[in-house]
């Protein structure tokens, strides 16, 4: 089975959908037959990234909610009216990003935590309990987050970076349980997945820093793919996993 296979029909949820790794997201969920609906808090970006979309595909179907997912209630209300308009939800992918890090661990700043913390961890706790139950009643329901090697190997200016995105891939391996032990002896219906990266670069990036080799680094474009092709795989094969993008640590 081939991506346009396992996601023709299928609907897909992109939470931090504005930015480079979302635009690209949205872009192959669309190339494979998926209706798309991207998330953001930043209302321009958003529309340029489904605005891109749609052009790149003209018969799929690719929209934007405007949607605060640090409010539980409005990341609910979004999730609710996504399966009440389409009837059933295929996939959240987790896109939302940030990072900040310090010289080193003695010059850490709390601030920074705090920061973090909400973009890294409360998003996914918020997305994650919203979507569940439609991920649960899908016959393909995926949760997806982009993590980073950090989270396994954490240097010193990095404390809390690193600390969130270990916390979040901890809550979403919590998921991958709850999803196997509604499962039957067939394994688990959905899957909760992590996509393990060093970081991510794009054109734009390139374009900035010609001489950069961005050694170890995620094409935004192949990271689309690869997310892509978790449909393509039973959900007993994926739930619960840790599939590396860059050299395991």
């Amino acid at each position: 089975m081939d991506d346009k296979d396992a996601l023709d029909g299928a609907v897909i949820a992109v939470a931090g959908a504005a930015g480079p790794a979302g635009r690209a997201t949205l872009l192959r969920l669309a190339e494979a037959g998926a209706t798309v609906i991207g998330a953001d808090a930043d209302v321009a970006r958003l529309a340029e990234a489904v605005d891109a979309a749609r052009y790149a595909h003209g018969g799929s179907t690719v929209t934007g909610d405007t949607v605060d997912l640090l409010d539980q209630r409005a990341t609910q209300a979004w999730a609710d009216r996504v399966e009440g308009e389409f009837g059933r939800i295929d996939g959240l992918v987790h896109l939302v990003g940030g990072w900040r890090g310090s010289p080193t661990f003695a010059e850490t700043d709390l601030a920074d935590w705090d920061l973090l913390e909400k973009l890294l961890i409360r998003t996914v706790q918020h997305t994650s309990l919203a979507f569940e139950g439609p991920l649960k009643r899908s016959d393909r329901g995926r949760f997806l987050l982009v993590s980073a090697a950090g989270a396994s190997h954490p240097t010193a200016g990095n404390a809390a970076y690193a600390a969130a995105k270990a916390a979040a891939e901890a809550w979403t391996l919590a998921l991958g349980d709850g999803f196997r032990k509604a499962g039957d002896e067939q394994g688990p219906a959905a899957a909760a997945t992590i996509l393990v990266v060093k970081a991510l670069v794009h054109d734009a990036m390139r374009a900035e820093r010609p001489q950069a080799k961005f050694a170890g680094f995620t094409d935004v474009k192949d990271l689309a793919d690869r997310i892509a092709g978790v449909w393509e795989r039973p959900a007993s094969e994926v739930n619960g996993t840790r599939l590396w993008l860059t050299e395991q640590q």
